[in-house]
């Protein structure tokens, strides 16, 4: 820390001397007429022509009358030739005082040098902005993976595999808009702040509106407004926007996260089946040009169409016990404890085949898989299956041993959904926390008429984590949450 200060005392005394002289040490608006990535890809065209370009620079290497430099803008980097001849003496030694981080705009001509590295004969230098603080040594100061979360621009600045992670995942958001725009679903905005929170089984944050003198709580989930629409006429929506949910954090979980969730009338969970293979192929091939894709050196194809189990299948699979033949809570209870898997006092039977499918089956979901037919004691708003109604038409799909989306055929009988929000709020009375509030509003919306559709949430952080080998959702939320450092 006593090496950095006095690193930062040098730089503030370089800064004073630029304005001593005269210098802005923050310049204004700088036109740029190419990139460095577009230098690169169109030597053949732009070689002996002059550019002007914009950058940090990431080191310096000098030479007597002659230095180079590397400046790095958001695309790419590329090699600076400066030398006294070519600037004169004045700028020359203007720019032996600039120090790595420094942001500059340069003239010049392109070439190629003996070595044949593509390169720019800085012919004018413009400094832009004077940086202050001393990057973090490459090989040292980002190894810490913590400060790399907590300082995310020193990362996008020293990692550039850090800035393609996050220039994929704009890819990803845009191809997603595409392939919906293109069928037909219309793009729509729901409040952040509910009076309620609902549409899923989690602990909300709360807040307050001083003006209304009402707490109110982030939203946990979309749903429930975007059902409101399909009421409304709007009959194929789609919304891809931050929830919050009062939760753990780890390699999986961020409390604030990004979630895409659509709805189509007339339409029910086979359908949604076809519409997530479809899209998530379509994605990887508009981000990556290839629906095969490796995660964590397990190779993973997307291409459609993909397995498909209900969970009773796929925990007789993985386990060799049926528990669809298990209809009491205590065969249940028993089979799942024989499994080794812990359970909490007071589970209903539906809960307990959940817990099963999450210890003992979820890990061995790597290819893309969609799991069938949840019990209705876990799915509050999804549609009965009709010879099982113990069962409901929901699926989930898993990728890499995660759930990557979740959807149903959409409940819209009213009387049905009440009594399912009356079971949650005595679950909630008896101590669980996550267990949905009743939404008189939403009920009230149900009884006007919802047509029947099929409904979906997808993670946005966990398909862009598989698209781009990332092992943390941390690795693809430019500012994940974490807990205050002192200084």
């Amino acid at each position: 820390m006593e090496v950095e200060n006095d690193l930062i005392a040098v730089r503030l005394e370089k800064l004073k001397e630029l304005q001593e002289e005269g210098i802005d040490p923050y310049g204004g608006r700088f036109e740029r007429t190419h990139t460095t990535a577009a230098v690169h890809q169109h030597f053949d065209e732009l070689a002996g022509q002059e550019v002007t370009l914009a950058g940090r620079i990431l080191a310096i290497r000098g030479h007597g009358k002659a230095s180079f430099a590397d400046l790095q803008d958001r695309d790419g980097r590329i090699q600076l030739y400066v030398r006294i001849d070519n600037v004169g003496p004045e700028t020359y030694d203007f720019f032996r005082r600039l120090d790595i981080g420094d942001i500059i705009g340069v003239k010049g001509r392109v070439f190629r040098t003996h070595r044949g590295e593509i390169s720019l004969e800085v012919h004018q230098l413009t400094l832009l902005c004077k940086s202050l603080r001393p990057l973090p040594e490459k090989w040292h100061g980002l190894r810490d993976v913590d400060l790399r979360y907590r300082q995310r621009y020193l990362d996008l600045i020293v990692n550039p595999e850090v800035r393609r992670v996050f220039i994929t995942r704009a890819g990803v958001l845009r191809a997603i808009r595409t392939f919906l725009d293109s069928r037909g679903f219309l793009e729509v905005e729901t409040p952040s702040m509910h009076t309620i929170p609902g549409g899923a089984a989690a602990r909300p944050f709360i807040t307050h509106h001083n003006a209304l003198d009402i707490d109110l709580y982030l939203r946990i989930a979309l749903e429930l407004h975007l059902k409101r629409l399909l009421v409304g006429g709007l009959e194929k929506v789609y919304e891809m926007g931050r929830i919050f949910r009062n939760e753990g954090i780890s390699t999986k979980h961020n409390p604030e996260f990004t979630m895409l969730e659509l709805y189509q009338a007339y339409a029910d969970y086979e359908d949604m089946m076809s519409l997530l293979e479809e899209m998530v192929a379509f994605v990887a091939r508009e981000a990556l040009g290839t629906t095969t894709v490796t995660y964590q050196g397990e190779e993973l194809d997307l291409t459609p169409p993909w397995p498909r189990l209900t969970m009773f299948a796929a925990i007789e699979k993985y386990t060799g016990v049926d528990f669809s033949g298990l209809t009491t809570r205590e065969e249940a209870w028993e089979a799942a404890t024989d499994l080794g898997v812990e359970l909490e006092p007071g589970l209903e039977w539906g809960k307990i085949v959940n817990e099963v499918f999450e210890a003992r089956v979820e890990p061995h979901l790597v290819q893309p898989t969609f799991i069938l037919d949840y019990p209705v004691a876990i799915s509050p708003l999804a549609k009965r299956k009709k010879e099982n109604p113990e069962l409901t038409y929901r699926f989930e799909a898993f990728i890499a041993g995660r759930e990557l989306a979740n959807a149903f055929s959409e409940l819209n009988d009213p009387l049905d959904q009440r009594r399912r929000f009356e079971a949650q709020m005595a679950a909630r009375a008896a101590g669980d926390e996550e267990a949905h509030m009743l939404d008189e509003d939403f009920l009230r919306a149900l009884e006007y008429g919802m047509p029947p559709a099929g409904g979906m949430g997808i993670g946005i952080d966990r398909l862009v984590m598989i698209l781009t080998d990332s092992p943390s959702i941390r690795d693809v939320i430019l500012f994940p949450t974490m807990r205050p450092r002192e200084e």
